[in-house]
């Protein structure tokens, strides 16, 4: 994508910036590849068993690929950002309270990936150089070096993690080769499955989806630089093959080694120093881009705050999380998420479908759009009952919020679309 991409923030991408649906593919897929990531799939695979851990990667992926096929086609066809298309179906202010869930979301992750750095970072050291500081010196000095990064050098990080995510996808490839070697036979890994388990099936599915439930909320900001539809569906692609394969790459050598730290994985192999080095680099990248996002979603809210104060700003606030260790509620907090996040997706996709027939013009957008507001607001509200079990609806509370979301709003705006 061209330097000047800056300048689509609230403006139609043009045609001399388009790109292949292939090369947003494989940026989808390279943000898949991060220390949390590999967390995820080595938690479930031991929690879950091997079997139940495919079933849960492939029931996600399948929610999250259909959502996004939805909302990809909108930023094609409007060319315009996220940020720009919830301000049509939300209203100025009310895009600024859901950009407002979606910088601190990015925020929390920011906290978790730091935090798994540190650990990465403090087992290594301890393991490969007999030495050990505290995951709490780690957190401070990494979040200084990241924050500097991402207000002078993110770019530059950005360049060196193209080169290392492929790399990293063949290192974890190569572990995954060695994993399979050192089995008996592969039925060994089919029937594994855990002594102790308090995880179902379903609230595996459920972590899974929300931690990249806004994937299809945030889609158009990719898509809107594709050249057609055909294209723009194609790279749906990046997610529904690169996010489950970093799963699987993590869940097999962890059932191997009963081991869920990346770095402590690495050490029976022998591999500490190259796997530290890759990780390092890639979530460095990951981590810099989510508080880069951050800030710019939170700078959106109130234009007098300037990128450089709401950096800092974030960072400390992301980093006393990851001092508190917000780690520890990773999987809570992504179920939150699955509650919040996809009614968001199916009503501006009705919006944009139905309400406006596919046209957005930058000089129709009103103050608020209560109607949307509102059955945001109570789809989530009967989710979280549909989530705590007083009751359910399709007994998938983030299909209940994607489809809670369309219906509410649907009965709202049902004379407008015959209008």
């Amino acid at each position: 994508m061209s330097k000047e991409q800056n300048q689509y923030a609230t403006t139609k991408v043009q045609s001399k910036d388009f790109v292949s649906g292939w090369v947003v593919a494989l940026i989808i897929a390279s943000t898949g590849l991060s220390v949390s990531t590999l967390f995820l799939g080595s938690e479930i695979a031991l929690n879950l068993g091997f079997k139940k851990a495919l079933i849960a990667f492939g029931i996600s992926t399948l929610v999250l690929t259909l959502m996004c096929m939805a909302t990809t086609l909108i930023g094609n066809r409007s060319r315009l950002s996220t940020y720009m298309i919830l301000h049509f179906s939300f209203g100025e202010y009310g895009a600024k309270i859901v950009n407002f869930i979606f910088g601190v979301t990015l925020v929390g992750w920011f906290a978790v990936a730091l935090e798994l750095l540190a650990i990465a970072m403090f087992d290594t050291t301890e393991n490969a150089f007999n030495f050990s500081v505290s995951t709490e010196v780690i957190i401070i000095v990494t979040s200084i070096f990241i924050t500097y990064t991402t207000v002078y050098g993110v770019r530059s990080i950005e360049k060196v993690a193209n080169i290392a995510i492929p790399v990293l996808t063949a290192f974890l490839g190569y572990v995954f080769y060695l994993s399979i070697k050192d089995l008996e036979s592969i039925s060994v890994l089919f029937d594994y499955v855990p002594k102790e388990n308090d995880m179902t099936l379903f609230s595996a599915t459920s972590i899974l989806v929300g931690a990249a439930i806004l994937f299809p909320v945030l889609m158009a900001d990719f898509s809107r630089f594709i050249k057609t539809d055909k294209q723009s569906l194609l790279a749906v692609l990046g997610l529904t093959i690169g996010t489950p394969l970093a799963y699987f790459l993590s869940a097999v050598p962890s059932i191997q080694t009963g081991e869920v730290d990346i770095i402590k994985i690495m050490e029976q192999y022998n591999l500490v120093i190259p796997a530290f080095i890759l990780l390092f680099i890639a979530t460095w990248s990951t981590n810099a881009s989510n508080l880069y996002s951050a800030s710019l979603t939170f700078t959106t809210i109130n234009k007098k705050w300037t990128f450089k104060k709401v950096v800092i700003a974030s960072s400390i606030f992301g980093t006393i999380l990851a001092l508190l260790g917000f780690a520890t509620y990773l999987f809570g907090f992504l179920e939150f998420l699955g509650i919040l996040a996809p009614s968001i997706s199916s009503i501006y996709f009705i919006h944009f479908f139905w309400i406006k027939k596919q046209k957005y013009n930058l000089d129709e957008i009103n103050k608020w759009e209560l109607p949307a507001l509102i059955s945001w607001v109570l789809s989530s509200v009967i989710t979280i009952f549909t989530y705590l079990e007083v009751f359910e609806l399709t007994r998938a509370y983030f299909v209940d919020s994607f489809l809670l979301g369309a219906v509410i709003y649907l009965f709202f705006m049902w004379k407008k679309m015959f209008k």
